[in-house]
Protein backbone atom coordinates (compact mmCIF):
# COMPACT_ATOMS: atom_id res chain seq x y z
CA UNK A 1 0.00 0.00 0.00
CA UNK A 2 0.98 3.25 -0.80
CA UNK A 3 0.66 7.04 1.17
CA UNK A 4 1.23 10.45 1.72
CA UNK A 5 1.75 11.58 5.14
CA UNK A 6 0.15 14.86 5.99
CA UNK A 7 1.29 16.65 9.30
CA UNK A 8 -0.12 18.59 11.92
CA UNK A 9 0.68 21.49 9.53
CA UNK A 10 -0.88 20.48 6.17
CA UNK A 11 2.44 19.70 4.99
CA UNK A 12 3.73 16.01 3.41
CA UNK A 13 6.74 13.68 4.52
CA UNK A 14 9.27 14.11 1.88
CA UNK A 15 11.89 12.33 1.02
CA UNK A 16 14.02 14.93 -1.20
CA UNK A 17 15.86 13.48 -4.05
CA UNK A 18 19.29 14.94 -2.95
CA UNK A 19 21.59 13.03 -0.20
CA UNK A 20 19.12 11.50 2.12
CA UNK A 21 17.21 14.15 3.75
CA UNK A 22 13.89 13.63 4.78
CA UNK A 23 11.57 16.92 5.23
CA UNK A 24 7.98 17.79 5.86
CA UNK A 25 8.46 20.59 2.54
CA UNK A 26 6.02 18.83 0.03
CA UNK A 27 2.87 20.97 -0.22
CA UNK A 28 1.32 17.75 -2.64
CA UNK A 29 1.16 14.27 -3.21
CA UNK A 30 3.93 13.42 -5.83
CA UNK A 31 6.78 10.98 -6.16
CA UNK A 32 8.69 12.17 -3.31
CA UNK A 33 6.07 12.07 -0.90
CA UNK A 34 4.98 9.04 -1.89
CA UNK A 35 5.77 5.98 1.04
CA UNK A 36 5.11 2.01 0.32
CA UNK A 37 4.18 0.64 3.62
CA UNK A 38 5.34 -3.09 4.19
CA UNK A 39 3.83 -4.86 7.29
CA UNK A 40 6.58 -6.26 8.62
CA UNK A 41 4.98 -8.03 11.29
CA UNK A 42 1.12 -8.06 13.91
CA UNK A 43 1.47 -8.35 17.47
CA UNK A 44 -2.55 -9.00 18.18
CA UNK A 45 -4.41 -5.72 17.15
CA UNK A 46 -1.06 -3.96 16.18
CA UNK A 47 0.59 -3.85 13.47
CA UNK A 48 4.53 -3.35 12.43
CA UNK A 49 5.28 -1.67 9.55
CA UNK A 50 8.26 -0.20 7.28
CA UNK A 51 8.01 2.65 4.81
CA UNK A 52 9.82 2.78 1.73
CA UNK A 53 10.53 6.06 -0.10
CA UNK A 54 10.25 6.65 -3.83
CA UNK A 55 14.05 5.66 -4.16
CA UNK A 56 13.70 2.13 -2.40
CA UNK A 57 14.83 3.38 0.86
CA UNK A 58 13.61 3.12 4.01
CA UNK A 59 13.03 5.90 6.47
CA UNK A 60 15.64 5.01 9.00
CA UNK A 61 15.72 6.68 12.24
CA UNK A 62 19.39 7.40 13.95
CA UNK A 63 20.45 7.00 17.57
CA UNK A 64 20.04 10.73 18.23
CA UNK A 65 16.61 11.00 16.89
CA UNK A 66 17.29 12.35 13.45
CA UNK A 67 15.41 10.58 10.47
CA UNK A 68 17.20 10.11 7.06
CA UNK A 69 16.07 7.39 4.58
CA UNK A 70 18.65 4.62 3.47
CA UNK A 71 19.54 1.45 4.29
CA UNK A 72 18.74 -0.04 7.56
CA UNK A 73 21.61 -1.91 9.67
CA UNK A 74 18.86 -3.33 11.79
CA UNK A 75 15.54 -3.47 11.81
CA UNK A 76 15.67 -1.75 14.96
CA UNK A 77 15.90 1.89 12.66
CA UNK A 78 13.68 1.43 10.50
CA UNK A 79 10.37 -0.86 12.12
CA UNK A 80 7.59 1.35 13.30
CA UNK A 81 4.52 0.48 15.73
CA UNK A 82 1.29 1.85 13.57
CA UNK A 83 -1.16 3.30 15.90
CA UNK A 84 -4.56 4.19 13.97
CA UNK A 85 -7.30 6.67 16.27
CA UNK A 86 -10.45 7.76 15.70
CA UNK A 87 -9.64 11.13 13.89
CA UNK A 88 -8.32 8.77 11.07
CA UNK A 89 -4.87 9.97 11.58
CA UNK A 90 -1.99 7.75 12.85
CA UNK A 91 1.23 7.26 14.67
CA UNK A 92 4.23 6.45 14.00
CA UNK A 93 5.97 4.69 16.98
CA UNK A 94 9.87 3.85 16.34
CA UNK A 95 9.59 0.00 18.03
CA UNK A 96 13.20 -0.45 19.34
CA UNK A 97 13.06 3.19 21.51
CA UNK A 98 8.73 3.69 21.34
CA UNK A 99 9.56 7.46 20.62
CA UNK A 100 7.04 9.00 17.97
CA UNK A 101 8.05 10.23 14.45
CA UNK A 102 6.89 13.98 14.76
CA UNK A 103 7.52 17.38 12.88
CA UNK A 104 8.33 20.59 13.41
CA UNK A 105 7.10 22.20 10.36
CA UNK A 106 10.14 21.50 8.66
CA UNK A 107 12.79 19.14 9.97
CA UNK A 108 11.40 15.66 10.72
CA UNK A 109 12.60 13.66 14.36
CA UNK A 110 11.62 10.67 16.72
CA UNK A 111 12.56 12.03 20.53
CA UNK A 112 9.85 12.28 22.13
CA UNK A 113 7.89 9.04 24.01
CA UNK A 114 4.35 11.43 24.72
CA UNK A 115 2.07 11.04 21.94
CA UNK A 116 0.82 14.69 20.90
CA UNK A 117 -1.06 16.31 17.58
CA UNK A 118 2.61 16.75 16.46
CA UNK A 119 3.01 13.31 16.29
CA UNK A 120 -0.36 12.16 14.25
CA UNK A 121 -0.13 12.19 10.14
CA UNK A 122 -2.96 11.77 8.14
CA UNK A 123 -2.55 9.28 5.39
CA UNK A 124 -3.48 10.08 1.88
CA UNK A 125 -3.57 7.15 -0.79
CA UNK A 126 -1.48 7.58 -3.31
CA UNK A 127 -3.04 4.79 -5.38
CA UNK A 128 -4.68 6.17 -8.78
CA UNK A 129 -8.25 7.79 -7.56
CA UNK A 130 -10.84 5.78 -9.86
CA UNK A 131 -11.17 2.61 -7.87
CA UNK A 132 -13.54 0.15 -6.92
CA UNK A 133 -14.78 -0.73 -3.07
CA UNK A 134 -15.06 -4.38 -1.94
CA UNK A 135 -16.70 -4.92 1.25
CA UNK A 136 -15.34 -8.64 2.71
CA UNK A 137 -18.29 -9.01 5.04
CA UNK A 138 -20.97 -8.86 1.94
CA UNK A 139 -18.58 -10.44 -0.30
CA UNK A 140 -19.53 -7.60 -2.88
CA UNK A 141 -18.58 -4.45 -4.41
CA UNK A 142 -20.51 -1.04 -4.33
CA UNK A 143 -22.34 -0.03 -7.47
CA UNK A 144 -24.24 3.42 -7.95
CA UNK A 145 -27.59 3.68 -9.29
CA UNK A 146 -28.12 6.43 -11.43
CA UNK A 147 -31.88 5.96 -11.51
CA UNK A 148 -32.35 5.71 -7.59
CA UNK A 149 -30.06 8.13 -6.45
CA UNK A 150 -28.23 5.80 -4.35
CA UNK A 151 -25.49 3.38 -3.86
CA UNK A 152 -26.08 -0.41 -3.34
CA UNK A 153 -23.17 -3.10 -2.17
CA UNK A 154 -24.75 -5.97 -4.21
CA UNK A 155 -21.91 -6.52 -7.01
CA UNK A 156 -20.49 -9.40 -7.17
CA UNK A 157 -18.20 -8.70 -10.20
CA UNK A 158 -17.17 -5.49 -10.62
CA UNK A 159 -17.35 -5.61 -14.61
CA UNK A 160 -20.53 -2.90 -14.75
CA UNK A 161 -18.78 1.07 -15.10
CA UNK A 162 -21.76 1.54 -12.29
CA UNK A 163 -19.32 0.05 -10.02
CA UNK A 164 -16.12 3.06 -10.55
CA UNK A 165 -15.94 5.59 -8.01
CA UNK A 166 -13.44 8.61 -7.85
CA UNK A 167 -11.96 9.56 -4.56
CA UNK A 168 -11.17 13.43 -4.61
CA UNK A 169 -9.01 14.30 -1.60
CA UNK A 170 -9.43 17.51 -0.52
CA UNK A 171 -8.44 19.84 2.60
CA UNK A 172 -7.71 16.60 4.22
CA UNK A 173 -11.34 14.78 3.49
CA UNK A 174 -12.79 12.63 1.04
CA UNK A 175 -15.44 12.87 -1.54
CA UNK A 176 -16.81 9.82 -3.66
CA UNK A 177 -17.69 10.78 -6.79
CA UNK A 178 -19.61 8.25 -8.60
CA UNK A 179 -19.68 7.12 -12.35
CA UNK A 180 -22.34 9.76 -13.00
CA UNK A 181 -20.71 12.21 -11.32
CA UNK A 182 -22.52 12.55 -8.71
CA UNK A 183 -20.96 12.33 -4.84
CA UNK A 184 -22.05 10.19 -1.74
CA UNK A 185 -23.47 12.25 1.10
CA UNK A 186 -24.72 12.26 4.16
CA UNK A 187 -28.43 12.24 3.06
CA UNK A 188 -29.22 8.52 1.24
CA UNK A 189 -29.73 10.32 -1.98
CA UNK A 190 -26.85 11.43 -4.01
CA UNK A 191 -25.73 15.14 -4.32
CA UNK A 192 -25.17 16.73 -7.39
CA UNK A 193 -21.98 18.62 -6.25
CA UNK A 194 -19.15 18.32 -3.60
CA UNK A 195 -19.94 20.17 -0.04
CA UNK A 196 -20.08 19.92 3.39
CA UNK A 197 -22.25 16.98 3.15
CA UNK A 198 -19.71 15.07 0.77
CA UNK A 199 -16.77 15.04 3.18
CA UNK A 200 -15.99 11.86 5.21
CA UNK A 201 -12.92 10.70 6.88
CA UNK A 202 -11.46 7.80 5.59
CA UNK A 203 -10.19 5.53 8.30
CA UNK A 204 -7.27 3.52 6.53
CA UNK A 205 -5.42 0.45 7.82
CA UNK A 206 -2.64 -1.67 5.60
CA UNK A 207 -3.91 -3.98 2.81
CA UNK A 208 -6.19 -0.88 1.60
CA UNK A 209 -8.79 -1.46 4.18
CA UNK A 210 -10.75 1.82 5.16
CA UNK A 211 -14.29 3.20 5.83
CA UNK A 212 -15.98 6.66 5.61
CA UNK A 213 -16.92 8.38 8.44
CA UNK A 214 -18.98 11.89 8.65
CA UNK A 215 -17.72 14.59 11.56
CA UNK A 216 -20.53 13.37 13.81
CA UNK A 217 -18.52 9.96 13.99
CA UNK A 218 -21.53 8.11 11.74
CA UNK A 219 -20.41 5.27 9.74
CA UNK A 220 -20.57 4.37 6.07
CA UNK A 221 -21.70 0.92 5.90
CA UNK A 222 -24.32 -1.44 3.78
CA UNK A 223 -27.25 -1.85 5.70
CA UNK A 224 -30.61 -3.98 4.87
CA UNK A 225 -30.74 -7.06 2.66
CA UNK A 226 -30.13 -5.26 -0.48
CA UNK A 227 -27.17 -3.80 1.07
CA UNK A 228 -27.87 0.41 0.71
CA UNK A 229 -25.14 2.14 1.79
CA UNK A 230 -25.98 5.15 4.09
CA UNK A 231 -24.65 6.42 7.15
CA UNK A 232 -25.35 4.73 10.15
CA UNK A 233 -23.95 4.45 13.93
CA UNK A 234 -23.78 0.64 14.37
CA UNK A 235 -22.03 -1.57 11.93
CA UNK A 236 -21.87 -5.47 12.72
CA UNK A 237 -18.85 -7.98 12.44
CA UNK A 238 -16.65 -4.66 10.88
CA UNK A 239 -18.94 -4.57 8.00
CA UNK A 240 -18.13 -0.85 7.56
CA UNK A 241 -14.47 -1.85 6.19
CA UNK A 242 -13.84 -2.04 2.68
CA UNK A 243 -10.66 -2.91 0.49
CA UNK A 244 -10.44 -0.04 -2.00
CA UNK A 245 -9.03 -2.01 -5.04
CA UNK A 246 -8.25 -0.05 -8.77
CA UNK A 247 -10.94 0.29 -11.07
CA UNK A 248 -10.38 -3.11 -13.14
CA UNK A 249 -10.13 -3.11 -17.30
CA UNK A 250 -13.17 -5.07 -18.86
CA UNK A 251 -13.11 -4.47 -22.45
CA UNK A 252 -15.65 -6.41 -25.32
CA UNK A 253 -14.35 -7.50 -28.35
CA UNK A 254 -16.18 -6.75 -32.16
CA UNK A 255 -15.14 -8.25 -35.40
CA UNK A 256 -15.10 -6.33 -38.60
CA UNK A 257 -18.64 -8.59 -39.32
CA UNK A 258 -20.06 -6.08 -36.04
CA UNK A 259 -20.49 -9.46 -33.44
CA UNK A 260 -19.34 -9.17 -30.49
CA UNK A 261 -17.00 -12.04 -28.95
CA UNK A 262 -19.42 -14.23 -26.09
CA UNK A 263 -19.64 -16.90 -24.77
CA UNK A 264 -22.14 -19.73 -25.13
CA UNK A 265 -23.19 -22.85 -23.89
CA UNK A 266 -20.60 -22.19 -20.74
CA UNK A 267 -17.31 -22.80 -22.68
CA UNK A 268 -18.14 -22.33 -26.31
CA UNK A 269 -16.95 -19.08 -27.84
CA UNK A 270 -18.97 -17.65 -30.85
CA UNK A 271 -19.15 -14.12 -32.62
CA UNK A 272 -22.49 -13.88 -32.65
CA UNK A 273 -24.03 -11.35 -30.57
CA UNK A 274 -25.27 -7.82 -31.82
CA UNK A 275 -24.84 -6.16 -28.05
CA UNK A 276 -22.89 -6.00 -25.04
CA UNK A 277 -23.92 -8.84 -22.52
CA UNK A 278 -22.07 -9.89 -19.08
CA UNK A 279 -20.84 -13.29 -21.70
CA UNK A 280 -19.53 -10.99 -23.81
CA UNK A 281 -17.07 -8.96 -21.13
CA UNK A 282 -13.36 -9.82 -20.54
CA UNK A 283 -11.17 -8.72 -17.89
CA UNK A 284 -8.20 -7.48 -19.86
CA UNK A 285 -5.17 -9.30 -17.23
CA UNK A 286 -1.49 -8.50 -18.77
CA UNK A 287 1.26 -9.90 -17.36
CA UNK A 288 4.48 -7.55 -17.22
CA UNK A 289 6.87 -10.08 -17.15
CA UNK A 290 6.39 -11.95 -20.03
CA UNK A 291 3.99 -9.43 -22.05
CA UNK A 292 1.02 -12.06 -22.25
CA UNK A 293 -2.60 -11.22 -21.94
CA UNK A 294 -5.39 -13.32 -20.63
CA UNK A 295 -8.98 -12.74 -20.67
CA UNK A 296 -11.12 -13.80 -17.83
CA UNK A 297 -14.91 -14.50 -18.08
CA UNK A 298 -17.24 -13.12 -15.21
CA UNK A 299 -17.86 -16.80 -14.57
CA UNK A 300 -13.85 -16.82 -13.12
CA UNK A 301 -12.53 -18.68 -16.25
CA UNK A 302 -10.46 -17.81 -18.84
CA UNK A 303 -10.16 -18.11 -23.03
CA UNK A 304 -7.67 -20.56 -23.85
CA UNK A 305 -6.73 -22.06 -27.13
CA UNK A 306 -7.73 -26.29 -27.52
CA UNK A 307 -7.42 -28.75 -29.80
CA UNK A 308 -8.30 -28.27 -33.29
CA UNK A 309 -7.24 -24.00 -33.01
CA UNK A 310 -10.67 -23.48 -31.01
CA UNK A 311 -11.09 -21.17 -28.55
CA UNK A 312 -12.77 -22.18 -24.97
CA UNK A 313 -13.99 -20.70 -22.45
CA UNK A 314 -12.97 -23.48 -19.83
CA UNK A 315 -9.38 -21.99 -18.85
CA UNK A 316 -7.48 -21.84 -15.60
CA UNK A 317 -5.05 -18.68 -14.91
CA UNK A 318 -1.68 -21.34 -14.99
CA UNK A 319 -2.24 -22.49 -17.97
CA UNK A 320 -0.07 -21.61 -20.85
CA UNK A 321 -2.94 -22.03 -23.31
CA UNK A 322 -4.72 -19.16 -22.27
CA UNK A 323 -1.82 -17.11 -22.61
CA UNK A 324 -2.46 -14.79 -25.76
CA UNK A 325 0.42 -12.14 -27.42
CA UNK A 326 -1.48 -8.32 -28.37
CA UNK A 327 -0.77 -6.83 -31.49
CA UNK A 328 -2.27 -3.34 -31.37
CA UNK A 329 -3.46 -1.53 -34.38
CA UNK A 330 -4.92 2.03 -34.55
CA UNK A 331 -7.46 1.29 -31.52
CA UNK A 332 -8.19 -2.45 -32.48
CA UNK A 333 -6.23 -5.89 -31.57
CA UNK A 334 -4.72 -9.07 -32.99
CA UNK A 335 -4.76 -12.01 -30.36
CA UNK A 336 -2.28 -14.75 -31.35
CA UNK A 337 -2.89 -17.90 -29.29
CA UNK A 338 -0.35 -20.28 -27.71
CA UNK A 339 -0.08 -22.57 -31.42
CA UNK A 340 1.49 -19.15 -33.04
CA UNK A 341 -1.87 -18.36 -34.79
CA UNK A 342 -3.61 -15.59 -34.85
CA UNK A 343 -7.83 -15.35 -33.73
CA UNK A 344 -10.06 -15.81 -36.94
CA UNK A 345 -13.95 -16.76 -36.85
CA UNK A 346 -15.65 -18.98 -38.99
CA UNK A 347 -19.25 -18.45 -41.12
CA UNK A 348 -20.98 -20.28 -38.31
CA UNK A 349 -19.28 -17.47 -35.88
CA UNK A 350 -16.91 -20.02 -34.08
CA UNK A 351 -13.99 -18.17 -32.96
CA UNK A 352 -10.76 -20.32 -33.61
CA UNK A 353 -6.88 -19.50 -33.44
CA UNK A 354 -6.29 -20.41 -37.35
CA UNK A 355 -4.74 -17.30 -39.33
CA UNK A 356 -0.94 -17.29 -39.88
CA UNK A 357 -1.11 -13.55 -40.91
CA UNK A 358 -2.67 -10.45 -38.70
CA UNK A 359 -4.47 -9.62 -41.78
CA UNK A 360 -7.64 -6.53 -41.30
CA UNK A 361 -10.15 -9.10 -41.33
CA UNK A 362 -8.83 -10.71 -38.04
CA UNK A 363 -8.59 -7.61 -35.86
CA UNK A 364 -10.75 -6.95 -33.35
CA UNK A 365 -12.23 -3.92 -32.13
CA UNK A 366 -12.06 -3.18 -28.20
CA UNK A 367 -14.03 -1.35 -26.27
CA UNK A 368 -14.06 -0.46 -22.46
CA UNK A 369 -16.72 -1.92 -20.97
CA UNK A 370 -16.95 -0.57 -17.71
CA UNK A 371 -15.04 3.36 -18.49
CA UNK A 372 -17.41 5.86 -19.19
CA UNK A 373 -14.67 8.00 -18.85
CA UNK A 374 -10.96 7.99 -18.25
CA UNK A 375 -8.72 9.39 -15.13
CA UNK A 376 -5.38 9.44 -16.62
CA UNK A 377 -1.91 9.56 -14.58
CA UNK A 378 1.32 9.64 -15.76
CA UNK A 379 5.11 9.87 -14.84
CA UNK A 380 4.35 13.94 -13.54
CA UNK A 381 1.10 13.67 -12.64
CA UNK A 382 -2.83 13.48 -13.39
CA UNK A 383 -4.20 15.38 -16.93
CA UNK A 384 -6.74 17.95 -16.53
CA UNK A 385 -7.30 21.83 -17.15
CA UNK A 386 -5.16 24.32 -15.19
CA UNK A 387 -6.94 27.77 -14.15
CA UNK A 388 -2.82 28.89 -14.63
CA UNK A 389 -2.72 27.60 -18.33
CA UNK A 390 -4.75 27.55 -21.56
CA UNK A 391 -3.23 24.22 -22.59
CA UNK A 392 -4.38 20.78 -20.80
CA UNK A 393 -1.74 20.03 -18.21
CA UNK A 394 -0.07 16.51 -17.19
CA UNK A 395 1.16 17.14 -13.62
CA UNK A 396 -2.09 18.02 -11.66
CA UNK A 397 -2.96 16.90 -8.30
CA UNK A 398 -6.79 17.11 -9.10
CA UNK A 399 -7.79 15.67 -12.66
CA UNK A 400 -10.05 15.86 -15.11
CA UNK A 401 -12.73 13.42 -15.47
CA UNK A 402 -12.52 12.54 -19.44
CA UNK A 403 -15.97 11.57 -20.71
CA UNK A 404 -15.82 8.68 -23.31
CA UNK A 405 -17.73 8.95 -26.41
CA UNK A 406 -17.76 5.79 -28.68
CA UNK A 407 -17.93 6.38 -32.41
CA UNK A 408 -16.40 3.57 -34.41
CA UNK A 409 -15.17 0.33 -32.95
CA UNK A 410 -11.13 1.10 -30.97
CA UNK A 411 -11.85 4.74 -31.38
CA UNK A 412 -13.05 7.11 -28.98
CA UNK A 413 -14.04 11.04 -29.02
CA UNK A 414 -12.76 13.47 -26.22
CA UNK A 415 -15.41 15.15 -23.80
CA UNK A 416 -14.62 18.02 -21.33
CA UNK A 417 -16.44 18.06 -18.62
CA UNK A 418 -18.02 21.40 -19.91
CA UNK A 419 -19.30 19.04 -22.64
CA UNK A 420 -17.35 20.69 -25.09
CA UNK A 421 -14.56 18.49 -27.24
CA UNK A 422 -10.51 17.90 -26.69
CA UNK A 423 -9.15 19.95 -29.75
CA UNK A 424 -5.45 19.72 -31.00
CA UNK A 425 -3.42 22.62 -32.02
CA UNK A 426 -0.82 22.44 -34.81
CA UNK A 427 1.93 22.29 -32.10
CA UNK A 428 0.63 19.24 -31.05
CA UNK A 429 -0.96 20.91 -27.16
CA UNK A 430 -4.51 20.57 -26.37
CA UNK A 431 -7.62 22.52 -25.35
CA UNK A 432 -10.71 21.73 -24.12
CA UNK A 433 -12.94 24.12 -26.02
CA UNK A 434 -13.40 22.44 -29.36
CA UNK A 435 -16.52 22.31 -31.39
CA UNK A 436 -15.77 19.10 -33.34
CA UNK A 437 -15.44 15.53 -31.75
CA UNK A 438 -11.72 14.29 -32.83
CA UNK A 439 -11.02 10.71 -33.24
CA UNK A 440 -8.55 9.00 -30.18
CA UNK A 441 -7.21 5.55 -30.16
CA UNK A 442 -6.99 3.99 -27.16
CA UNK A 443 -4.33 1.03 -26.78
CA UNK A 444 -3.90 -1.11 -23.22
CA UNK A 445 -0.12 -1.66 -22.76
CA UNK A 446 0.09 -3.39 -19.41
CA UNK A 447 -2.46 -3.63 -16.07
CA UNK A 448 -4.49 -0.34 -15.85
CA UNK A 449 -1.94 1.49 -18.33
CA UNK A 450 -2.51 2.75 -21.95
CA UNK A 451 -1.60 4.88 -24.95
CA UNK A 452 -3.68 6.91 -26.30
CA UNK A 453 -2.81 7.74 -30.12
CA UNK A 454 -4.32 11.32 -30.86
CA UNK A 455 -5.57 12.21 -34.42
CA UNK A 456 -2.44 13.70 -35.94
CA UNK A 457 -0.80 10.08 -35.96
CA UNK A 458 1.36 10.75 -32.67
CA UNK A 459 1.30 9.56 -29.04
CA UNK A 460 -0.14 11.47 -26.13
CA UNK A 461 2.86 12.19 -24.48
CA UNK A 462 3.37 13.78 -20.80
CA UNK A 463 6.12 16.49 -20.91
CA UNK A 464 8.51 17.20 -18.02
CA UNK A 465 7.79 20.46 -18.29
CA UNK A 466 3.48 19.83 -17.41
CA UNK A 467 2.18 20.18 -20.92
CA UNK A 468 0.67 17.83 -22.40
CA UNK A 469 1.84 17.19 -26.08
CA UNK A 470 0.86 14.75 -29.21
CA UNK A 471 4.16 14.57 -30.46
CA UNK A 472 5.54 10.88 -29.92
CA UNK A 473 6.28 8.53 -32.55
CA UNK A 474 6.70 5.82 -30.78
CA UNK A 475 5.37 4.57 -27.25
CA UNK A 476 7.55 5.91 -24.49
CA UNK A 477 7.61 5.70 -20.79
CA UNK A 478 6.39 8.83 -20.92
CA UNK A 479 3.61 7.67 -23.21
CA UNK A 480 1.76 5.45 -20.73
CA UNK A 481 -0.95 6.81 -18.54
CA UNK A 482 -2.58 5.08 -15.62
CA UNK A 483 -6.43 4.99 -16.27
Amino acid sequence: MKVGLINWAGSYLTSECYGDGVTVLGSSLGRKQTWELQVTMKQGKETVVELLGHQGLHLLVDPDGSVRCGQPASTQQSQFLLELHPSGKWTLQLLDSKKYLESDGEDVFCVSRCPSSYQKWLPQLAMHVHVVLYNPAKQCYARADADLNRVWVDTRVPYLEQCGFVLRFRNGLYHLETFHHKFISRREKLAKKPSAHTAFNLHLKPQCLAFLSDQDGCILYPQGNRGLLCLGDNPQEEEEWFVIKRCPQWVSLKTKAKRYVSIICDTEVYAGSDKVTPKSVFHYEFDPDTNAVQLKTVNNCYLAQRKFKSIMANGRRLEPETNFRALWHHGKIFLQAANGRYLDTLPTGLVVASAVHPGPSKALGVRLANRSFLVLRGRYGYVGSSAWHEVLQCNLVDPDCIELLPCKQGIYHFQAPGGSFWSLSSDGTFRTWGKFALNFCLEIQGSNVLAVLAPNGYYMRGDRGGTLLADSEEVTSECLWEF
